[in-house]
C-alpha cells in the first residue's frame, strides 16, 4: 500500500482526486491527508513522510516548486496536477516526470499510478526532480536535458549532446557527441515530438537528426548529410526542400 498525500488549493480537485483515488486505486494507494496551503503541505510531508504527493503547481501566490524547495531530501514520488500549460508540459516529459492534467481523468490516473509501481530508485527520483527544475529554469522557455530510461535506469542528457537519433522499430538508438551509443524502449516518433522545437528534424523514416551537428549536405534526388560523427545520412526525398529550408533559417 502506498500512502499519499494530496497537496491543492482548490477544495472541490481535492474532493474529485480523492473520490477517483478511493473509486480506482483503493487497493494500491491509501490517502493519509490533504492540505489546501505550501505551509499545510510542507508540515503534513515532514509529518507523515509519504511515499506519494500529488502537487499542484499553483497553491494560491506561490509554487508547488516552492514547496519543494523546502524540503532538504526528495524521498517521495511526485505526480504533478495542473491545468493545461504547453510550457510546463514540455518540461515535464523531458523530464520523465509524472503529471495529470485538471480537471483529472481515471484513466490518466491509473496510468500514472501504474508507472509508479514499477519502483524507481531514489536517486532516480530525485535526479528526475532536478532535471525538471533546471528545465522549468531556463529562460529560453525549451528544456536544456532530457531523461532517457535505460535497463540501467535512468540516463540525463543535455540535449545539445544529441547528434542524432536512429529508430529501431519500437526502440530507438541515440548517438551522442562523446561517441555513446544508447538504445531505449521508446520511438522515433516520441524523440520527434520531443526534439523538434530544438532544430531537430526527421530527414528518414528512421533518422531524426540534430540540424547543429550536420557537417555537410550532399545534392542527389533527395541528397544526403553528414554528420559531426562523420556518419552519412540518406535524405527522403520527399523531406528533401523541408530540410534545406530548415537549415538555410539556421
Amino acid at each position: 500500500m502506498i500512502d499519499a498525500i494530496i497537496i491543492d488549493d482548490e477544495s472541490h480537485c481535492i474532493r474529485h482526486l480523492s473520490g477517483l483515488l478511493s473509486a480506482s486505486c483503493g487497493s494500491t494507494i491509501r490517502l493519509a491527508d490533504a492540505a489546501s496551503t505550501l505551509e499545510d503541505g510542507w508540515r503534513s510531508i515532514l509529518r507523515l513522510k509519504p511515499q506519494l504527493v500529488f502537487l499542484d503547481i499553483q497553491l494560491h501566490d506561490e509554487t508547488g516548486f516552492d514547496l519543494l524547495d523546502r524540503i532538504p531530501v526528495i524521498d517521495f514520488d511526485i505526480i504533478f496536477v495542473t491545468a493545461y500549460e504547453q510550457y510546463a508540459i514540455r518540461a515535464f516529459k523531458f523530464s520523465a516526470i509524472d503529471y495529470l492534467l485538471k480537471p483529472v481523468d481515471p484513466d490518466d490516473l491509473l496510468q500514472a499510478v501504474s508507472r509508479l509501481q514499477q519502483r524507481r530508485t531514489k536517486e532516480d527520483t530525485a535526479r528526475r526532480f532536478e532535471t525538471l527544475l533546471d528545465n522549468l529554469r531556463n529562460g529560453t522557455g525549451l528544456p536544456r536535458r532530457i531523461s532517457v530510461p535505460t535497463i540501467k535506469g535512468m540516463e540525463f542528457l543535455p540535449v545539445q549532446d544529441i547528434i542524432r537519433c536512429e529508430s529501431h522499430v519500437n526502440y530507438t538508438t541515440i548517438f551522442l557527441t562523446n561517441g555513446q551509443k544508447l538504445t531505449v524502449a521508446r520511438t522515433l516518433k516520441e524523440f520527434e515530438e520531443l526534439l523538434e522545437e530544438h532544430h531537430f528534424y526527421r530527414v528518414h523514416n528512421s533518422h531524426l537528426i540534430n540540424l547543429a551537428c550536420i557537417k555537410s549536405y550532399h545534392k542527389g534526388k533527395g541528397g544526403s548529410v553528414r554528420m559531426s560523427d562523420n556518419t552519412e545520412i540518406e535524405v527522403s526525398t520527399r523531406r528533401k526542400d523541408e530540410l534545406l529550408k530548415k537549415l538555410a533559417e539556421l
